[in-house]
């Protein structure tokens, strides 16, 4: 997907920030944590409560709990599980993961399934949520541990400024504000000239760096299991004064901001779009105003833009297209349409607010 924006700079920074053991000790580790699950059908993040050792884990209405497939299971270094990627779950009762950390000593996990609503929406879809990193800037969500969303802060941060940070509209009332940034001649002379603002369902990955690759490190994306109709938010847009390429040279078009949310079925590393829903605009929005964008489903034809169909050039079957049910959703918001190329107006400003998901 190449809608967001990270600097080939701040690659080199964020590897020696996310290159520390997170479990230090002395001697064998007692650590026997789950880090990370996920089952198939699963309509959300899972929640990991470690003081309790519990998770939480939402299930669609009408699927066969009894059939639950363990489909990620990340556990604490050197510890080792009873279950394994693989494996059947029955979480019609509440199912047990017992982690045996290094030392020997056994942590019984509690899974336990939720029923999710027919009609979900994503976490945190009004942006009133934001919770203070470690490195002293603001990402929306509650918590690292249990936010959907992502930024391009991990990169602009590293050289003092971000692109994506809240907006108090007032009577404790936030929203999301993204703009397109200048990075200076230093950032220019490696072909990195701007950065712009971004909001994405998914996580930075530092494993997954590749320094000719910036964007290789994003994990676009959240569980999801539904069939909306629509997606609905509100936004409010200016695009800066000159739009250019990356080298710096004047562009013949405007700056636009893109908005949009694709629904996906994930299988064994594979990924087929179900439906997408897409918004571009380059005209100036000068107060939030309320849109709404068709989610279409199946495959595109010649008559929609290129740039809304899938990198990979996979949709889903006409059967599934019909009937099927989505296991993840990708939403992505930038202030800059190209700002993947590094290619946008500076100053260019969007604000987003209330991202909702219609069924009808």
């Amino acid at each position: 997907m190449k809608k967001i924006t990270y600097i080939l700079l701040l690659v080199f920074g964020i590897t020696l920030i996310t290159s520390c053991v997170e479990e230090d000790y002395f001697g064998a580790s007692s650590s026997g944590n789950i880090k990370e699950i996920l089952v198939s059908n699963q309509a959300g993040n899972a929640v990991i409560l470690t003081d309790s050792l519990l998770v939480k884990v939402e299930i669609p209405g009408g699927v066969d709990l009894t059939q639950i497939t363990l489909e990620t299971l990340e556990i604490s270094s050197f510890a080792y599980a009873n279950k394994s990627v693989g494996d059947v779950l029955n979480l019609q009762d509440n199912q047990m993961i017992m982690v045996t950390a290094e030392d020997g000593s056994v942590h019984p996990w509690t899974i336990e399934a939720i029923v999710a609503s027919e009609t979900p929406q994503l976490s945190n879809g009004d942006l009133n949520q934001w919770y203070l990193t470690s490195s002293n800037y603001y990402e929306p969500g509650s918590d690292a541990n249990t936010t959907i969303w992502g930024t391009g802060n991990q990169g602009t941060q590293i050289l003092g400024d971000l692109a994506t940070f809240p907006e108090d509209l007032g009577s404790g009332n936030l929203a999301a504000k993204l703009i397109t940034l200048d990075l200076g001649p230093l950032a220019g002379t490696f072909g990195t000239p701007i950065a712009a603002g971004s909001l994405f369902t998914g996580y930075f990955n530092p494993d997954n760096i590749e320094i000719s690759d910036p964007e290789a490190a994003i994990e676009f994306g959240t569980p999801f299991a539904a069939r909306p109709t629509k997606l609905r938010f509100k936004y409010q847009y200016t695009p800066g004064p000159e739009n250019e390429d990356q080298d710096g040279n004047p562009l013949n078009y405007g700056d636009a901001c893109d908005i949009y949310a694709l629904l996906e079925i994930r299988q064994s590393g594979n990924i087929q779009r179900l439906a997408t829903a897409w918004f571009r605009s380059d005209a100036e929005q000068g107060s939030l105003t309320t849109q709404e964008v068709d989610f279409i489903y199946g495959e595109l034809d010649a008559s929609y833009p290129a740039y809304m169909f899938p990198e990979n050039g996979i949709f889903v079957s006409d059967d599934l297209a019909q009937f099927g049910l989505s296991t993840h959703i990708t939403f992505v918001a930038s202030s800059s349409f190209d700002g993947a190329h590094f290619a946008g107006a500076v100053d260019s400003e969007l604000i987003i607010d209330d991202i909702e998901l219609v069924y009808e």
